[in-house]
């Protein structure tokens, strides 16, 4: 199937601006859910696979900041932004505190808009590729001696100003170790603000971060807090750290050091404490040797050192983390799936993980979807960890051997009347037409649900099930 356009929710009781708001985001390629108040967007985050919502503060029935809260509670990997007007930027910014990602004020500058909308629609792809299990301890999940050594760090520093310097490949639980520091302290009560730099565009760094006065630049049409400010007594995050330009460096270490800064296009010196926390999943000293990192900046940030396995070195940790992903799609996909076959768990240990806790996720919630037994089974498996661990083909012995096989191969499709493109769209096909299917039959048959399992939009399935011969209902 293609790849489907990002799905966003518009929650505004004013019809013009929501109009407005549609229209620029269906150009700039979203698919979009525009309603009249909170109440109906409440259903429309159950009955599509929404990526990104944008709530006015001010609605009838559910207003903003309780949409903000749903929304931080069931589905905490959605970003919120948050639309105000002048008179409740204090607000703005209580919301802010509590989870939403950002937010504008009436009248909002059209460009400064989509860099936020772009924005937020960035993290969420980067986050996603690195969200653990939030469950056990510190919702981490492992009994492994490097978890026990990771466990142990935490309980040690948890409760101290130091500051942190998280490292590990994507999808190993960086923001989960940050937010184990944070409601593990003193700061517990006060803000978790989290950033991730690689989402930001390079030029608008320093904004994000220090904040800026009305006037700065084109589009600054009213004063703007940074995260600096918004982490004031809590906890700030900086994720991917590794990829803050070099001029921007200088300025963050001095805001590190002496706890203050200026405002972009401020005059007037603001104080914080904020305790930091910044994780990378790049080599930061070779970065130092090729220039792009410096050097008194990554000692100040490498005050203590917590290094997160992958989950390949950590194979003890595979099945405990099955077990848990099991009870969580087995509630949510209303199954009855008992474990796994130890075949299949086999297979499951001697695969490499590449994208770590994330993509065993992706693995089992699949495998859950289409499993028709009481226990997934090797069958089950995508194809890429059912190959990983076999032996590789035997070769040939002789080149006459190989060409006799790509004749025989080639004989097969002529035979069928039958060329190479066709042969794989056929197979396509086959392939949609198994998934659609087997979802149709997990959700009863509803069209909504189905298209949420297969996280492509109701009127994508809906095409694409006219295509395939299969009738709605």
């Amino acid at each position: 199937m293609s790849v489907e356009r990002k799905q966003i929710l518009i929650a505004d009781d004013e019809p013009n601006l929501r109009r407005v708001l549609a229209a620029q985001l269906q150009r700039d390629g979203y698919e979009v859910h525009a309603v009249a108040d909170g109440e109906e967007a409440l259903r429309a985050l159950e009955e599509h696979h929404i990526d990104l919502v944008i709530s006015d503060l001010r609605m009838p029935k559910v207003d903003g900041m309780q949409l903000l809260k749903h929304v931080a509670e069931h589905h905490a990997d959605v970003p919120v932004i948050m639309i105000t007007a002048h008179g409740t930027v204090d607000t703005a910014v209580e919301a802010l505190k509590l989870g939403a990602y950002d937010f504008v004020t009436k009248p909002f500058d059209k460009t400064e808009f989509r860099n936020v909308v772009a924005k937020a629609s960035r993290t969420r792809d980067l986050s996603q590729q690195d969200v653990a299990p939030e469950a056990g301890r510190y919702r981490l999940i492992g009994q492994s001696p490097a978890m026990l050594d990771v466990y142990t760090v935490i309980e040690k520093v948890a409760d101290t100003p130091s500051t942190v310097l998280i490292t590990g490949e994507s999808g190993t639980g960086k923001e989960l170790i940050a937010r184990a520091l944070h409601e593990n302290s003193s700061r517990r009560d006060k803000p978790f603000i989290r950033v991730n730099c690689a989402a930001i565009p390079r030029d608008l760094i320093e904004s994000e971060l220090f904040g800026y006065e009305k006037g700065a630049f084109t589009g600054a049409v009213t004063s703007k807090p940074g995260r600096f400010e918004l982490a004031h007594e809590g906890t700030l995050f900086l994720d991917e750290i590794g990829e803050i330009p070099v001029n921007m460096q200088v300025k963050l270490l001095r805001a590190l050091q002496e706890q203050e800064f200026e405002r972009v296009g401020g005059i007037k010196t603001i104080g914080v404490d904020v305790r930091l926390v910044a994780a990378t999943n790049r080599d930061l000293g070779r970065d130092i040797a090729d220039g792009r990192f410096r050097e008194d900046l990554y000692y100040r940030l490498n005050v203590v050192h917590l290094h997160l396995p992958p989950l390949r070195e950590r194979e003890e940790d595979v099945p405990l983390l099955v077990e848990h992903f099991l009870r969580t799609f087995n509630a949510r996909l209303k199954k009855q799936v008992g474990g796994v076959a130890p075949e299949a768990m086999d297979k499951l240990l001697a695969y490499p993980w590449r994208g770590n806790i994330r993509e065993l996720e992706n693995v089992i919630e699949r495998c859950l979807l289409f499993c028709e037994d009481d226990r997934i089974g090797v069958g089950d498996l995508p194809p890429e960890v059912r190959r990983e661990s076999e032996p590789p083909p035997a070769r040939a012995s002789r080149p006459e051997e190989l060409d006799d096989a790509s004749e025989g191969d080639a004989g097969a499709l002529e035979e069928h009347g039958t060329g190479l493109k066709e042969a794989v769209k056929e197979a396509t096909m086959r392939l949609e037409r198994e998934l659609i299917e087997r979802a149709l039959r997990q959700t009863g048959g509803n069209v909504t649900h189905t298209a949420r399992l297969l996280k492509i939009s109701r009127k994508s399935l809906q095409t694409k099930m006219k295509e395939l011969g299969l009738r709605e209902g």
